[in-house]
């Protein structure tokens, strides 16, 4: 998580959390200066883990009806694209590959700045995955289990990081605050069933 007004980074946090989302980020925020009081609150809609993604967006909706702000998200895919492209000079697209669970990965193509979606956003088994790659840089945590790098490494820039949202493009980080699915959800709620 990161604080930053009038362009400028105050503070940020960056805890990779495997299980405990719910009890952590608040916490964290309440860590922030001016326990992360905000005019416009920034979020993650994913693709990630389904209940990392819940918890966050909860978080953020419930803070932005609290402070009286507007909410808007970012893809996990993008942010990491628009830190890559910050950082490195990549010649052509450039494809973000995130774990996606239940052996497979999420991809995206984007193209260099001003950014762009090069592709949809797809869940792959890591055979299609390496296919679609082909010779085109790539980054991301799931490249490991592509057979890039060791899988229990996850080097810098694999993971998203919220204080590279900044650096993408305003039509990329005014998303809906709603989650962004890379495939179908596991579980899902009353609502999305047509329930509630």
């Amino acid at each position: 998580m990161a604080l930053i007004r009038g362009g400028q980074l105050i503070a940020q946090h960056h805890e990779v959390v495997g299980r405990g989302h719910a009890e952590r980020l608040v916490p964290m925020i309440a860590d922030l200066p001016d326990q992360g009081r905000a005019t416009q609150i920034l979020v993650d809609v994913g693709p990630g883990s389904f209940t990392g993604i819940r918890v966050g967006l909860a978080a953020a909706i419930g803070l932005g009806i609290g402070w009286g702000v507007p909410v808007s998200g970012y893809s996990s895919l993008a942010n990491i694209a628009a830190a890559t492209f910050a950082r490195e000079t990549v010649a052509g697209m450039l494809a973000v590959v995130l774990e996606g669970g239940h052996g497979e990965v999420f991809m995206q193509m984007f193209g260099p700045p001003p950014m762009m979606n090069a592709s949809a956003l797809e869940s792959l088994a890591p055979d299609a995955a390496r296919e679609r790659l082909g010779g085109h840089h790539a980054v991301g945590d799931g490249l490991r289990w592509l057979g890039f790098g060791d899988p229990r490494t996850a080097p810098r820039g694999s993971l998203p990081h919220a204080a590279d949202a900044l650096l993408l493009p305003e039509a990329l980080r005014s998303l809906a605050p709603r989650p962004v699915y890379g495939r179908a959800p596991d579980a899902k709620t009353l609502a999305e069933l047509g329930r509630a």
